[in-house]
């Protein structure tokens, strides 16, 4: 009976797959690393614009005529920085009335007086009564007389508290009557002079910035190559700038079909106000090795 040789075509089969998987992955890697070479090499010489955080335009909710603006444009304000007034000649008079009653003492005086002299007479009545002098009458009408001397003194108390309060409420409307700047900005424009009513006008516009917003549109090829947290080089395009890092922040996930292109927004750090916005910039992505580098000096 001939003997049958049994081929191990099944061990084959196993191994087979996962060399080839081994070698696929290799490859895969091999692949992206050099496509990634080749993206990093592609992503340099965008245009870009270097523009504001953001734009404000301040007013007030106050009506009244501007009386004094404080900055011209060019100004560097900081967050609180009063920016321009209103005129306020009736606020400050209320002010000055509402100080007055906040402040009168003497009616207070008085009555604390009056309470004391009503609590010795109660507690002289009080004594009359044990030793029988007077009549129940009396003692009754002392202790009366005792309770609503206190009562005038406790409402006393509370009209000062009241007239305190509207103290604070002159002031706060008084100080209302100045525009304070909502952030660290540039002034960008004064869009009113003194002399004009500011009601539900914008006075000045201030720019934030720092730190600065770079914007990008890149072609559609690129997408996916560009990533939230890469780092890139700005260039400013006016003489002798510098480059300066910067960092995405914002891949846009809709492609504008019109332009086959893709908004990126970068953040640039501007703690020294020496960048100025709406200028022209040139941008070049850093690649891994580039950014790990970075990180090492950092």
């Amino acid at each position: 009976m001939p003997s049958h040789t049994r081929c191990p075509t099944s061990r084959i089969k196993a191994r087979i797959p996962a060399s080839v998987a081994l070698g696929i992955a290799l490859i895969s890697i091999l692949i992206l690393k050099s496509a990634w070479a080749m993206d990093a090499e592609e992503l340099a010489g965008f245009d870009c614009v270097i523009e504001p955080q953001s734009t404000v335009e301040v007013s007030t909710r106050e009506e009244g005529i501007l009386e004094e603006l404080l900055v011209s444009r060019g100004d560097l304000v900081s967050a609180g920085q009063v920016i321009a007034r209103l005129n306020r000649d009736v606020e400050q008079a209320n002010v000055e009335l509402a100080q007055a009653r906040a402040e009168l003492q003497a009616e207070i005086d008085e009555l604390d007086e009056a309470l004391a002299f009503a609590q010795r007479e109660k507690d002289r009545m009080d004594k009359l009564s044990q030793a029988k002098a007077i009549s129940a009458t009396d003692k009754d009408t002392a202790t009366s007389e005792a309770k609503r001397a206190a009562l005038r003194l406790q409402q006393a108390h509370e009209q000062r508290r009241i007239a305190q309060l509207e103290l604070e409420r002159a002031r706060r409307l008084h100080e209302n009557r100045s525009v304070r700047s909502p952030v660290d900005a540039v002034v960008m424009e004064r869009m009113m002079s003194p002399g004009e009513s500011a009601e539900n006008r914008p006075i000045v516009k201030l720019a934030k910035i720092d730190p600065l917003h770079v914007e990008i549109f890149a072609p559609v090829e690129t997408y996916g190559a560009i990533r939230v947290g890469m780092q890139a080089e700005v260039t400013p395009r006016y003489p002798n700038a510098s480059a300066h890092r910067a960092e995405v922040v914002v891949v846009d996930r809709v492609i504008d079909a019109a332009s086959d292109t893709f908004g990126v927004r970068l953040l640039l750090p501007n703690p020294d106000l020496q960048i100025p916005a709406g200028v022209r910039c040139g941008i070049r992505f850093l690649s891994d090795q580039e950014q790990e580098r970075a990180q090492l000096r950092q």
